[in-house]
């Protein structure tokens, strides 16, 4: 449909260019992803601390990943599996612009605030519209209708089958 030949190409262009940004000017995403990663890793133990390094490649190699499948997803190659690797790789970066409390909040500026509270819903927008991406079978039969389907019409040949038999052995006994 017209529709999706161009929604799709739409909607990957923020996962586009949000993951080329990172892949190649990590440092602002560091600063950013810092906190929350410093956060979660304060309240689990055993899990050393990356080093900036450390960190900026990972964010590079997640943009790359989000480039990637953005790209996939405005060409048409494997959309809906582009959508759902694209709502995954959208989820950490929802989780490092979550709100982090008021005694958190408190240290931000009014306009910082504003920004992490963007960010969040932008995410969350975009995370949902790769889920409905993802799940959209274009009218076509999904994955479960077919199983479903393949299983009844495995169903109704071994009945068949079985009472083809069955009119057999009568038809062999009765001569």
């Amino acid at each position: 449909m017209l529709l999706r030949r161009l929604a799709r190409p739409l909607l990957a262009s923020w996962f586009v260019t949000e993951g080329l940004d990172a892949a190649r000017r990590p440092g602002a995403h560091v600063a950013f992803a810092r906190p929350a990663v410093d956060g979660l890793l304060a309240k689990t133990t055993g899990i050393p601390r990356p080093s900036d390094g450390q960190l900026r490649t990972i964010i590079q190699a997640h943009g790359a990943a989000t480039a990637l499948a953005g790209l996939a997803l405005a060409t048409g190659k494997a959309p809906r599996t582009a959508a759902l690797v694209l709502a995954v790789l959208t989820l950490p970066i929802a989780a490092a612009s979550l709100p982090g409390g008021k005694t958190a909040d408190a240290a931000l500026t009014p306009e910082l605030r504003r920004e992490r509270r963007d960010r969040f819903v932008r995410s969350l927008a975009f995370t949902g519209a790769a889920l409905l991406t993802g799940v959209d079978t274009e009218g076509r039969p999904g994955v479960s209708w077919r199983l479903a389907k393949a299983r009844q019409v495995a169903s109704a040949r071994t009945g068949a089958a079985a009472s083809g038999a069955v009119e057999h052995a009568k038809a062999v006994v009765s001569h």
